[in-house]
Formats: C-alpha cells, structure tokens, sequence
C-alpha cells in the first residue's frame, strides 16, 4: 500500500507553470508546442478486453460442457441478428420522418414562392422557410442539452470505445433517444449534415444494449439475463452495430464489417468477422425489405438497400460511343485524388480551428449559447440558399426526354425520367424553365447527390462552382454544432459538384466525350477520402452503394490519392477530433524511434498495492484515498524467508545474475529523481534530494545471488496491515521489493466489501464466503462506489481474502522489454493494465494505456535523448 514516492515532487513541479523551460515540461511528462495542442486526459477510463481467469471463471469453465457451449453461442448469434433487426427498424423510422418532415417543409415553401414570385412577397416565404429550419433545429439543440455525447456524429467517440476507452454516456438508452430524435430534426431543418454518422452511433449503442436486457436510464427494465457481462462481449456486439448501421445507411453490408474493421475495432478475430457481417446483412435486409415495400407497395421486391442510394450508373441502350470511363480518364482521376485530398486537409484545418474557438469561448458558456450558435448556424444557411437560389441561380429549359428503344428497361428508364422531373425546381423561373441553383438546395441531399450523379447537361460551371464554395464552407462550419449530425453525405454531395464541374470543363473545353456521371462519384470519392482518410471500407461501400464492380479500380486509386496527400498535411476529421477531445487513442503501431525506450523508461513506479489477505480498514482507506482502477496483490520480501528459500540449492547453482542486472523499484525511482537534478533549475534539483537514503555498504561475503533467490516467489503469508504508510518513509521503505501475484480490479474490491464476503482474524480463511462468477458480474457495466459503502455495516478488523478473486495470470512484461513489443502487446490483446515484473518476480512498475500514447512516448524520448 505505497502511496506515492514522489508526492511532494509532483506538488511542487505544478507551480508557475508558465515559468518551465522546455526541459522541464519534457521531465514531467508535459509538452506545448506552437498550437498548444491538447495533451490526452487521464480521467477517461479504460476498457479491459481480457478475461480475468480467477476462481469462480474457472468454476464457470468447468462446468460448461458441449450443449452449454453451443447454448452460449447460439444465443449469442440470435443477439447479433436481433441487433441487425433493430437498427433496420432505426432506419426505418429515421427515413420516414425525415422525409415526412422534408416534404411538408418544401411542398408549403413551395407553393408559397411560386406565388410570391408573381405578388412580390418573397420575403414571407423565406420567413417561411426560416421558422420551419430554425424550430426543427431548436428542437435538435435542445436534445442535445438533454444528452451532449449525442451531438456530432458520434463516429469518433465509436472509434474510441472500440479502441478501449470508455466515453461517459456514449452507449446509453438516453443518448439513443436523443441522437434518432435529434438527427431526424436536423436533416428535416435543413443544415448540411447527413443522417448517416448518426446511425453508425445509433447501431452502435443498440449493439451495446440489447445484450444487456437492462438499462441505467430506465431502472425499471431489467431482467435476469446472465450472459454477455463483461467489456469483451460487450465491445464486440457494438463493433457489430456500429457495422450494422453503416450497412443500413448505405446498403453496403461488406463495407460495414470492413468499416468496423478499419476504423472500429482494436481487436479482430475469426469468430466476431462472421458475427458482424451476418449482423449487417440483417439490418440491411430489414430496411429493404420494409422501405421497398412502404414506397413500392412491393413487400418483399428489396429495391431500395440503404437510406442513400446512388442509383444505376449505365448509358443508355444504342449509345455505342458511350463507356463509364477509360483508361485515359485514370489520370484525370488521379489529379482529382491529389486535389479532393488538398480540399479535405482545407476543410480539416478550417473545423479544427472552428472546434477549437467553440471549446475555449462557447462551450465555457451558459448551455443555451449553443443553441443560439445551432439556430445562428440555421439562419444563415437558410438565408444564403435562398438569396444564392433568387439572385445567382440560372433559368434553364426544361430536358427533353431522350429517345428510349423499347426494351425491357423501358419501365425503369421512363421512372427515372420522371422521378428526375419530379425534383426539378422552377422557383424565380418562368414557365418551361428550372432554377438549377434551387433545384440542387431546395431539395433533400440524397436527392441532389442522385442529380449530380445522372442528370446530364443541367448544371452550368458557374452554379456548380458557387454550390461547391457554398457547401464547403456551411458544412465545415455546421459540423461541430450542438446537433447531431453526419459528414458523410456533405462530403458527398460537396465532391460530387466538385467532380461534376470537372466533367463540365472537360467537355466544353477539351471536347472530350465523358460520363459525367463517373466524374461526379470520382469527386465525391476523392473529398470524402481527403475529409476521413477512409481505403479499404470506403471503397467497398461506394462500390456497393452503385452496385458497379467496375468501378472499384478508379475508386480505390482516388481514395489511395486522396489519403496519401491529405496525410502530408493533417489527419482526418475523425482522429482530429479524438484529439480534441483529448482521448488517449492508441494507433496501429508506434514509430520506430520509439524502440529507443523500453518499458522501465515508461512505466509507473509508484504503486499502490494490496496483500493477498487484507484488513477492511485498509481496503476501505485504499480505495478512498486512491482513483486507480486495479490493484497488484503482492507480498513484501522479509528476511525470515531466508531459510525458505536456502533450499533451492538447483536454482542457485544455475542462477547467473548480477544484482546489476536486477532492476527495482528503488532503483528506478533514484535514477529518475537523479536525471530531474541534472537540470539547471532548482525547482527541479531539489525537490528530490530528500528522498535519496544514504546507501548502506553490503555486507562482506554476502552472496548476492542468496539475495536474489530471497525474492522468489512464496506462498502467500498471513499479513495483516492496519494503516496505509506513513507519509515520513524513505524511498527505500516506499519502494521496497514487492512479490508479485497476481491484479484485482477496484470494482470486484467493492464488490466483496459489499457483501461481506471476509473472515476473522482468529478464523482461518476457508470460513471467508464464496461469491460466484453470477454474483462477480451482477451489477456491470455500472457497478457500487466505495462512497455508497455503509461503513457502519463493517468491521474494520475483519480480514478479506482476495486471491479467489484475483488475476492470477495477466500479461506481465520484463522491464527490458521494447516499447513496440509492449505497445503490440497491450493494443493486440486489449489490456487495461500491464504489470512490469523482473527477472526475480517482483513487480517494478505498471503500464496503462495513457503510458502509451504518442504524447507521453514522445516526452519520454526527448527526457531519453537530453538524458544521453
């Protein structure tokens, strides 16, 4: 139960800290830079993928045979499907609301400007227009008020839950309610966001729940469900809902598992790809299934696969001269990759910067100044399309229909026609005439995506130009506002202007004989993949939403194009974010030079430890004065051990360590207060010199390998601490050699307080209650607090045994160990905490995920360099 050894170290180094130098913020683990970027926060919780294999998980093992086994799975794949259902039926509702809500709000608009361009009172119906987008909108905000994680598209919060880090709130049945409620309202009020983020999130959080059967919002539903009680089943179905709502906004249900694959999970095996992929399968075919047969009256024909549909790319029957692209056309879409990645690093840095002036001036603020910035967004949107549509737009003749051969696609060509028609917009225009402005804002975004992928020869450059420059400036503002809201389908819509200006040019100005149509889907591809620096997953989702493998070649080399250059400059919006938000994410790998430090260079010293059978009293004193999330269970080296352990007579003659070679947690400390003092400053020379003991010389004749063998594993003694240590120890009695046996978690601590589960101290401790691995997991994901703890319910003399309860196995490191190997280790096997134990058994330090993020390893190889 050391606390920490350099207490008054770190209390004095927090002072002034505008004073540092440079070297001193490298020492303490602090860096700034020009940006002052944000360093990650260390009051987010990780999550713990591994199984803790203690006593009652074995009890559970052992009595698990075949027909439990295949009772366990199969109900595991029964939640997976229900998972798929759920989110389908989510779209489902989502869709039809947004499209109630759209269409009352232009057809009334509508009218009202066709009359109004005749009496001259237009301004009423922009008045009109206004009080529809800014009351769905006000509604939004104050959903969000409600819940704040549902703001946003929630895909960087995803990522980071998937990654290993819990984010308050962002799985709860609240935050669902008000994310569906929310983004339905934003759409239909007109903002440049997508529903599509949002149902990832929403996918997400139902992955999360519908497992559990119980919720924290609403007490009532609960049920006695005694499966999938732990982070790592929990984490998985959410990697499946996450790709269940990717598959069900775009009716990509490849693209989805591989979105979770590449974007989610941290953790990836055999059994949860096929999980996933059925999972996405299932809602996409349940929102078909039922938006087919709503829209078609046809139950059962599955026509419309996801919320955005981009329509069949194909000319037209006759047209001999016509082809989706050539290999001419690669290099145009190479050069369209290299600018949509320079276009999103724009769009990246301008939000960045945006998010940052509302972290510092409008989220300090009272919570109603973001819903006055929400509604200031909305008036200007609404005000800018309106006036852009009256004063710029360009009146343009009604398409002729083209001749159609009377084939068998007769029918689909001749809806198409019509449905194109029936979206064209003739505001300010006289008859026989299209406003291709109004056609484009005044309707919904699928609807104007769909123009600018099929519709040929109806955009002027300048309209495309001014649409593009418009959309990419409302879009970069509005994301980041208290709403929810998407990204993909802007960026969609942004890039497909962008690549149907490109089509325009090329063919007025070279002459060239295109497919418009491929340009628009090459630009939309290229600023998406420059906005998200999203590959494999997009590729495959954009080559599903067209359902045109032949597109996959030019897809895939614009997407490489486009991450490649934006990567030179910035990340994309996602990690940025996660940056933001100050979340300690762990990327793939480290860099090389990291390689340079090992895991004694950047693990925890100082520990805060239990004995195998612990007092009440120091258990309750631990974990009130303590906020650490795990606990080693260890034994103190005494020297009554010696003759223990003279015994091993075969390990002492094969032993060949020098006590050099051994490092410890002593040692480690005095090399680190020592590398402090070497600094001019004598805030830092100092603050360390009284914790350096006086070295006693060794005995003369000591046998060091004796003193090694004394620090061998022992069975575990009977020791009985009454108090946390004194704040007057030495270094050495704060960081005396620890035996190491195994973690216990705070939150299975509680538990045992909880109920009672100890014994006394003239009772042996078989008499200690036994509680089973049901009875371990009952309350979780939330589980007691020690300040809900009645104290007067307890002895303080009672003694707890936690070696039943404890990992008595977890992946431990050697203090040599290269940070690569630990990082591969603790992101592959997604551990929470990661005990460094030397070559003797004792435990030198710990590792968590915050001593593995970029920030922290890159201060500690500038320390390692200034050190050198």
């Amino acid at each position: 139960m050391a606390c920490c050894g350099n207490c008054f170290c770190c209390h004095c180094c927090c002072r002034d800290g505008e004073t540092r130098t440079p070297e001193e913020l490298t020492i303490l683990g602090e860096t700034r830079d020009e940006e002052d970027e944000i360093l990650p926060r260390k009051d987010y919780e990780s999550l713990d993928y591994d199984r803790c294999i203690n006593e009652p998980y074995v009890e559970v093992l052992e009595g698990m045979d075949n027909k439990k086994a295949k009772k366990y799975e199969a109900v595991k794949w029964i939640m997976v499907f229900a998972i798929g259902v759920s989110i389908g039926l989510v779209g489902l509702l989502v869709d039809f609301f947004v499209r109630l809500f759209t269409q009352i709000k232009f057809s009334l608009v509508g009218k009202s400007v066709e009359e109004c361009s005749v009496k001259g009172c237009l301004a009423l119906s922009l008045l009109q227009l206004l009080a529809f987008n800014m009351a769905f909108i006000f509604i939004a905000s104050v959903l969000v008020l409600i819940e704040p994680v549902a703001a946003g598209s929630g895909i960087p919060e995803i990522k980071s839950y998937l990654n290993g880090v819990k984010i308050p709130g962002i799985v709860r049945l609240r935050t669902f309610l008000c994310k569906v409620f929310g983004v339905l309202f934003t759409v239909a009020g007109g903002l440049f966001v997508g529903k599509e983020g949002p149902m990832i999130h929403s996918g997400a959080i139902v992955g999360a729940g519908l497992p559990q059967f119980q919720s924290i919002t609403f007490k009532k539903i609960r049920f006695d469900f005694p499966y999938f009680r732990s982070d790592r089943d929990k984490r998985d179905f959410v990697s499946a809902g996450a790709a269940a709502g990717v598959a069900a906004a775009f009716g990509a249900p490849i693209g989805g598992t591989l979105f979770s694959l590449e974007e989610g999970s941290s953790f990836w095996n055999q059994a949860l790809t096929w999980k996933v992929l059925f999972c996405s399968m299932s809602a996409t075919f349940t929102l078909n299934f039922f938006r087919s047969g709503i829209n078609y009256n046809k139950w059962g024909s599955f026509q419309l696969p996801g919320l955005l549909n981009f329509g069949e790319f194909k000319c037209l029957e006759g047209d001999k001269s016509c082809h989706l692209w050539t290999v001419v056309d690669l290099a145009f879409f190479v050069l369209m990759g290299v600018v949509g990645g320079l276009l999103g690093a724009l769009f990246n840095c301008v939000n960045k910067r945006l998010a940052k002036y509302r972290m510092k001036h409008v989220h300090p603020k009272a919570k109603f100044v973001r819903v006055l910035e929400s509604l200031l967004v909305t008036m200007v949107t609404t005000v800018v399309i309106f006036t852009v549509s009256m004063t710029l737009g360009e009146c343009r003749d009604l398409p002729t229909p083209t001749p159609i051969p009377t084939t068998n696609n007769t029918t689909t060509l001749v809806d198409q026609y019509e449905n194109i028609n029936s979206t064209i917009r003739q505001f300010f225009c006289p008859n026989n005439t299209y406003n291709d402005m109004a056609t484009l804002f005044f309707n919904p975004q699928e609807v104007a995506i769909h123009q600018l992928f099929h519709q040929d020869g109806t955009f002027s450059p300048v309209t495309l130009s001014v649409f593009f420059l418009l959309y990419f400036l409302l879009a970069c503002w509005t994301y980041g506002v208290s709403v929810p809201s998407g990204l993909f389908v802007p960026s969609l819509l942004c890039g497909a202007a962008f690549g149907r200006l490109v089509a325009n040019l090329l063919k007025i100005n070279l002459g060239m004989h295109i497919y418009s149509g491929t340009f628009a889907l090459i630009g939309a591809a290229a600023f998406l993949g420059g906005v998200v620096r999203m590959t494999i997953s997009l590729t495959v989702i954009l080559i599903e939403s067209t359902n045109e493998i032949t597109y996959g070649l030019p897809i895939m080399i614009t997407l490489m194009v486009a991450k490649w250059t934006g990567d030179f400059f910035n990340k994309g919006i996602y990690d940025i974010h996660i940056l933001l938000k100050g979340v300690p994410l762990l990327e793939w790998e480290t860099e090389v030079e990291m390689d340079r430090l090992t895991a004694s260079d950047i693990m925890e010293p100082n520990l805060t430890y239990v004995y195998p059978h612990t007092r009440i009293q120091s258990l309750v004193s631990i974990l009130r004065t303590t906020v650490y999330h795990a606990f080693p269970v260890v034994t103190e080296n005494r020297h009554n051990e010696r003759e223990f352990m003279k015994g091993n007579i075969l390990v002492s003659n094969n032993i060949r360590f020098k006590k050099a070679s051994v490092l410890t947690r002593a040692g480690e400390q005095r090399r680190r207060c020592q590398s402090m003092k070497s600094y001019p400053s004598s805030e830092l020379r100092n603050v360390c010199d009284e914790q350096l003991p006086v070295a006693e010389p060794a005995e003369e004749g000591q046998d060091m390998l004796q003193q090694m063998l004394e620090r061998r594993h022992v069975p575990y003694p009977n020791l009985y601490p009454d108090q946390s240590p004194s704040e007057d120890w030495t270094m050495e009695e704060r960081f005396r050699p620890l035996t190491f046996h195994g973690l216990i978690l705070r939150s299975q601590l509680v538990n045992l307080l909880i109920r009672g589960v100890c014994y006394a101290e003239n009772q042996s401790s078989a008499t200690q209650p036994r509680l089973s691995y049901a009875e371990m997991t009952e309350d979780y994901p939330r589980f007691p607090d020690i300040h809900d703890l009645d104290l007067a319910l307890l002895n303080p003399r009672m003694i707890v045994d936690v070696t039943p309860y404890m990992n008595p196995c977890p992946y431990t490191v050697s203090p040599n160990t290269h940070v690569s190997q630990v990082f591969n280790l603790f992101r592959t096997m997604g551990l929470r905490h990661l005990p460094v134990v030397n070559a003797v058994g004792e435990i030198v330090g710990i590792i968590t995920r915050h001593n593995l993020t970029h920030e922290f390893l890159l201060a500690k190889l500038r320390q390692h360099y200034v050190t050198i």
